[in-house]
């Protein structure tokens, strides 16, 4: 009797286990990414180098942003190419308070979201109605408006962009110093993940997914994906609205360029090249786009004279060949490709 009710119980035991190392295994890769990044302020003050600290922040901003592209890019297939204008909206919240006397964090935030949201939802209702190259195009357009509406605030920079002259205050924190600004950045990251992982795997991601593979069945099936797209199009502009006020107080400075369309190439470029519809893959993007700009720029190698200033001038070419590569071997991605299929979708 005891041994049929063990054999019973068996199965259930063997497939929890393989369950649990599955798990286990899916949540390595991401483990390992944020273990690196906490052990970054360590390694900075170790060896004394706190440069390390600002650009590891400046890659997880920009990672922030490419997480909120990333919700409607590689889950949704919408294409945006004026995601951009939510990072330089964010920005230009914290400037523009910031020029008036008003530096509460809390204020620059709640400012930069509403101005974010209610824009994301125009532009959402708008594009939304479209698809493909229609819906790339009207997305480009509206950045293009508001970087020329930039341009034009004379009295905020114009052209020259608006300096930042303090940071922004938060309660219990001191954006000054380096290493509380980078924790909080990496924590408002962490967050963003956590967000995304559980609307990728709900209803709503689920739903979101197959709007992009099928839209058709999905309505004849009775999801109103409009909504859904129109849903996840806001909630990925308030991202990367939160990645523009962090950049701002990172960067002290609001420029029309953060709403260029080259920009919002980056940011697609950076899930590409991590790879698109994993939730970390766009922060490895991201930490190879800036990593390898810097390195070229830079070209620290023993190469002659000619070879190096023809690099560091010409960086974007070698940068191109080298996306070229990720495409062609790394179809999934730098991190599709380290994570392997079991973590391609985290």
């Amino acid at each position: 009797m005891s041994s049929t009710l063990y054999a019973k119980d068996a199965p259930p035991r063997v497939t929890n286990i393989a369950a649990g190392a599955k798990a286990i295994r899916r949540a390595a890769p991401a483990a390992a990414v944020f273990l690196a990044l906490c052990l970054v302020p360590v390694a900075a003050h170790l060896l004394g180098q706190p440069f390390w600290l600002g650009l590891v922040a400046r890659i997880m901003i920009l990672g922030l942003a490419a997480v909120g592209l990333n919700l409607v890019l590689g889950y949704g297939g919408m294409v945006s190419l004026g995601h951009a204008m939510y990072l330089g909206i964010g920005a230009y919240s914290v400037g523009i308070l910031s020029a008036h006397g008003v530096d509460s964090g809390l204020v620059h935030l709640a400012v930069a979201l509403a101005v974010g949201a209610a824009v994301a939802l125009v532009v959402g209702l708008i594009c939304l109605k479209t698809s493909g190259m229609a819906f790339i195009m009207i997305t480009l357009a509206f950045a293009q408006m508001f970087y020329f509406l930039a341009i034009s605030l004379k009295q905020y920079g114009g052209d020259d962009g608006l300096t930042i002259a303090l940071h922004s205050r938060v309660p219990g924190l001191s954006l000054d110093d380096p290493y509380q600004f980078y924790l909080l950045v990496l924590a408002v990251l962490a967050a963003a993940c956590a967000l995304c992982h559980r609307l990728v795997g709900s209803r709503f991601g689920m739903v979101l997914r197959g709007s992009r593979q099928n839209p058709r069945r999905m309505q004849a099936l009775g999801f109103p994906i409009l909504r859904y797209r129109l849903a996840a199009y806001v909630l990925s502009a308030m991202i990367v609205v939160v990645a523009g006020v962090l950049l701002g107080n990172l960067a002290r400075f609001a420029s029309p360029s953060y709403m260029s369309w080259t920009l919002s190439g980056d940011l697609v470029l950076m899930c590409v090249l991590g790879g698109m519809a994993t939730l970390l893959g766009p922060i490895v993007g991201a930490a190879a786009f800036v990593l390898l700009e810097e390195f070229l720029s830079s070209m620290p190698l023993e190469l002659p004279g000619a070879a190096a200033d023809l690099i560091r001038t010409h960086w974007l070419g070698v940068f191109g060949v080298f996306v070229v590569a990720v495409v062609l071997f790394a179809r999934r991605g730098l991190y599709g490709a380290l994570a392997g299929r079991e973590g391609s979708d985290g």
